[in-house]
């Protein structure tokens, strides 16, 4: 019988404890095995070594956005970044939307302040969450939001939290925990 905590992963962490690497290289593993992996990672952009802002890209169809820049002079506000509501909507929800019908595995790296700002995305989270489809995402460590309160509180939901001595390991571990639950369907 399939443990209820298989069908949603959620890593969380500190900034800068390589979340979004652990995913890269989780998806890259599914990826390798046949699967048909979907949805939105996230990245910084660096110019000079300078943090700029940040891009959306959908896994799918490799579409990218800005998710939010220092250079944008309109939309909300994060510290130096202005987000991009148009590209969380057109890149990122899409992405999210399109995976749900398309792909045996759906990624959103990640839920945070900046993409719950927009209500399409929020709404794509919602639909993929409660779409019975396996769900690999990341999410702030202290982000408090009701939509995150809800899925982390779910009992199909398991919490992984990166930290030094786990994040070497992790990318094989879940892709283990996950290749096992698209087997078994």
């Amino acid at each position: 019988m399939k443990n209820a905590t298989d069908r949603i992963l959620i890593l969380t962490g500190e900034p800068g404890i390589g979340k979004t690497t652990i995913v890269t290289k989780t998806v890259s593993l599914i990826k390798a095995k046949g699967y048909v992996v979907g949805g939105v990672v996230s990245r910084e952009v660096r110019v000079g070594g300078r943090r700029e802002g940040f891009e959306l890209r959908d896994l799918s169809t490799e579409k990218r956005g800005t998710l939010a820049t220092i250079k944008q002079t309109s939309g909300p506000k994060i510290g130096p970044y202005r987000v991009n509501l148009n590209d969380l909507a057109n890149v990122g929800a899409s992405a999210l939307l399109q995976a749900k019908a398309t792909s045996d595995l759906i990624v959103c790296d990640e839920v945070g302040p900046m993409e719950l700002l927009s209500p399409e995305f929020k709404r794509a989270v919602r639909e993929v969450m409660n779409s019975g489809k396996p769900f690999f995402g990341v999410v702030h460590l202290k982000l408090r939001d009701p939509l995150i309160d809800e899925f982390k509180s779910s009992p199909e939901t398991k919490l992984v939290e990166v930290v030094l001595e786990n994040r070497v390991d992790l990318p094989t571990s879940l892709a283990n925990r996950i290749l096992s639950r698209l087997r078994d369907g």
